[in-house]
């Protein structure tokens, strides 16, 4: 008997060293604090890590933000995040973790800096690409007299965004900058899942006059497109909505997001990517939370997040 309980014992070990734990990056205010880390066991109830305290200072870009932390872990075991570090500025914020804890030296890529009217870079994404083998960045950039025009309005004035991407397999060279999803409305926020061999780009539709701020969504057979800019309807409801992160849990794909205007979080699940359910009333994360990214990570490195060295 006593061998047997061992045995299970050891198994049991065994098990939970294969389960996940959902982590959600993310700031709060407008950035200057750094980088926060949540977690969940369900999806549902996210719970702010290291007391609420932020994880990493931002040093680069003109406004030394940190704002939509974006994160993946590469085949190489490191973790690969990129931000927002500035409102007005051709530049995006990169440093790399083993455990997300402990954080390379910050650096910033200039992005858009070969464009002289290039207004800004937000919400940069970062997504690994199994097939090509390399790390697609993208964020939304206005180049005036560049993109179709809109209807804009007195707050918004002149912003007309479109996402934007390059590639890298170092970190170290980048290929050119180059348009990655031209519809024709403005657009941020973008978020790419990979499922059933295709891949779905989430995103804002930030048309402000008349107002649409909501997610929608494409899809296209390669991680770098191109995406059909016929786009879904709303996936979500009568509410702004802004930040979009994607992640399978169980039988569902979960799509969470900022509900910027109520000071909220919000969420919708589907479970064929069709037929959407809003869950934002069943949803806890953390006061304060703003635009971010969900991912999975071991139980092992969960549990040094929880007693870090």
């Amino acid at each position: 008997m006593k061998y047997l309980l061992l045995l299970l014992t050891c198994l049991s070990l065994q098990v939970n060293a294969k389960d996940k734990v959902l982590i959600f990056s993310y700031f709060i205010d407008n950035g200057q604090d750094g980088l926060h880390l949540a977690y969940s066991k369900d999806g549902l109830n996210w719970e702010a890590l290291n007391q609420g305290k932020s994880y990493l200072t931002p040093t680069v870009g003109p406004d030394k933000l940190m704002r939509d932390p974006s994160i993946t872990k590469g085949p190489d075991g490191i973790f690969h995040m990129v931000w927002t570090c500035s409102w007005k500025d051709k530049q995006i914020g990169v440093a790399h973790s083993k455990d997300l804890i402990h954080w390379s030296e910050q650096k910033a890529i200039p992005v858009m800096a070969h464009e002289p009217t290039a207004k800004n870079c937000w919400a940069p994404e970062i997504f690994y690409d199994s097939k090509a083998k390399n790390y697609l960045i993208f964020w939304a950039t206005t180049i005036s007299d560049r993109h179709s025009p809109i209807d804009d309005s007195k707050q918004e004035k002149g912003l007309n965004h479109r996402i934007y991407c390059t590639t890298t397999t170092d970190f170290k060279s980048y290929t050119p900058t180059r348009m990655l999803f031209n519809p024709k409305f403005s657009v941020i926020d973008a978020t790419i899942l990979p499922k059933n061999k295709s891949y779905y780009l989430f995103l804002k539709n930030e048309n402000p006059n008349p107002p649409e701020k909501n997610i929608r969504l494409t899809t296209s057979k390669s991680a770098s497109g191109p995406y059909p800019t016929a786009v879904s309807e709303p996936i979500t409801g009568n509410y702004w909505a802004e930040g979009p992160t994607a992640i399978e849990i169980n039988d569902y794909v979960y799509v969470y997001f900022d509900r910027y205007t109520e000071h909220r979080y919000g969420a919708v699940r589907s479970k064929n990517l069709t037929d959407w359910e809003d869950i934002s009333n069943q949803i806890k994360f953390p006061d304060g939370t703003r635009h971010g990214t969900a991912f999975k990570v071991s139980s092992k490195l969960f549990k040094e997040l929880i007693n870090p060295k």
